[in-house]
């Protein structure tokens, strides 16, 4: 009984090391992508979020100049404009809590995340690998940075889906 004991264990054990390497794994998705909103593509079919970086919802409005502004719908266009570089490479590395995979993606070889603080329609999110990059963008008053916002964190939890 002690050998069969030793073998189920060893059994388990191997199953929980695969499925924890498939989990480890990076996934790559390539091809032709259209914005979704300022930090999500469309990768043939596929959502992808950007990693690193949290843009205005697509109903965000800020104010600038005093009057109301698209902003969400602006940092969807810059996205848009971005992915006219070419096929969009994206090697993802996990999923957020809707499921969709998040991602380093390229257009281009631009780095799309790192290219939405620089124009200021992002902020560095999770681990501030873009933090130079918006900061640039504060600096010169770009994109959302020219304007009074909401955090997207924030407007989102003050804009539940479905309500």
């Amino acid at each position: 009984m002690r050998i069969k004991d030793l073998l189920t264990a060893a059994l388990i054990l191997g199953t929980v090391a695969l499925l924890a390497d498939l989990l480890r794994r990076e996934t790559t998705l390539e091809g032709h992508a259209f914005a979704v909103d300022g930090d999500t593509l469309d990768l043939a079919g596929t959502r992808v979020r950007l990693k690193g970086i949290d843009a205005p919802e697509l109903g965000q409005e800020c104010t600038r100049a005093g009057r109301p502004w698209t902003c969400g719908e602006a940092a969807r266009r810059v996205l848009q404009e971005a992915l006219r570089a070419g096929p969009v490479a994206c090697t993802a590395s996990g999923r957020d809590k809707y499921g969709r995979p998040v991602a380093l993606c390229r257009a281009g070889g631009v780095d799309l995340s790192e290219h939405m603080a620089r124009q200021g329609f992002a902020v560095a999110y999770l681990g501030r690998a873009y933090a130079g990059a918006e900061a640039e963008a504060r600096a010169a008053g770009r994109g959302i940075w020219g304007a009074s916002f909401e955090a997207p964190a924030d407007w989102r939890a003050a804009h539940p889906r479905g309500s």
